[in-house]
């Protein structure tokens, strides 16, 4: 069961009245005097003037236009200063990801050289180094 607030229920009732409508006034039209007709005539020609003058100058300026199936579009282009706005958080972003990469890297070295500088500071014999298990000794062992 359909609902009466349906977006196709009501394109098609509104497509229905605006049909009626339209008979009524072309029905009613033929009884008007000639002067009213002419009047009706101008007017119609202004407003679909001022219509096609409207939708030119939303393709042209940066407006938004709510078109006939009920969406909104944003006409024309951004200002450079908007279109790069829009790139600033991307770069920013990106910056701050090779900053957090080089910090990184950095860290590791300076503990790799202070494992290093305690290896080398530390009184044991050359073959101490060559045992298999000192390699499990360094994993284990916490640094101080």
């Amino acid at each position: 069961m359909k609902s009466l607030h349906a977006p196709s229920h009501a394109a098609s009732l509104e497509a229905r009245v605006g049909t009626r409508l339209a008979g009524m006034l072309t029905s009613q039209s033929q009884a008007l005097p000639h002067d009213v007709t002419e009047r009706l005539r101008f007017a119609r020609e202004q407003a679909l003037a001022r219509a096609q003058q409207a939708r030119a100058q939303a393709v042209r300026g940066n407006i938004a236009v709510v078109q006939g199936n009920g969406t909104l579009a944003l006409g024309g282009f951004a200002p450079w200063w908007q279109r790069a706005a829009s790139v600033l958080p991307l770069l920013v972003l990106v910056s701050g990801l090779v900053l957090i990469d080089r910090w990184v890297l950095h860290e590791q070295v300076l503990n790799a050289a202070e494992i290093d500088a305690q290896l080398l500071s530390d009184d044991l014999p050359p073959t101490a180094y060559s045992d298999p298990g000192f390699a499990e000794y360094l994993r284990s062992a916490p640094i101080p």
